[in-house]
């Protein structure tokens, strides 16, 4: 019985060792997002016209990753993204139009989620939105 016993220890301690140093080696080999940058500035755009920014990101991982979702702070702000898993060393996107419709400053965040290291990460857009023919010439405009 005492064999028994301390096998079964030995047993135990090797499966705890075991669980505490895998999510490190899966961590890896996991997917990684990584953005070539993070926030927009749109600069002066006119109203009631919708401005459009692309973020790139590049999945940095050993596993193919897979953006689950992007979801907008409002309703103003539209997101669109790559849907199939992106294989690592290639490329992505995650596109946010925002649509114009107020005049003034706006700061929107686009929240997006994946498989990634990461889990979640926030891009942002900003800008100032004008009225017409109130844009000066030589300001920063939709880029």
């Amino acid at each position: 019985m005492k064999k028994f016993i301390i096998t079964a220890f030995i047993a135990v301690s090797g499966m705890i060792a075991q669980a505490q140093t895998t999510p490190e080696v899966e961590n890896k080999k996991q997917a990684d997002i990584a953005f070539d940058k993070e926030t927009h500035d749109f600069g002066a755009i006119p109203q009631n016209i919708p401005a459009t920014y692309t973020f790139t990101f590049k999945n940095s991982g050993k596993e193919p990753l897979i953006v689950t979702n992007a979801v907008a702070s409002c309703g103003c702000t539209t997101p669109e993204w790559t849907k199939e898993p992106i294989m690592p060393g290639k490329k992505g996107f995650i596109k946010a139009t925002y649509n114009a419709a107020s005049l003034g400053v706006f700061n929107k965040a686009v929240t997006v989620m994946s498989n990634g290291k990461k889990g979640t990460l926030t891009l942002y857009i900003k800008g100032d939105v004008k009225a017409p023919g109130e844009i000066q010439p030589g300001s920063k405009t939709v880029n």
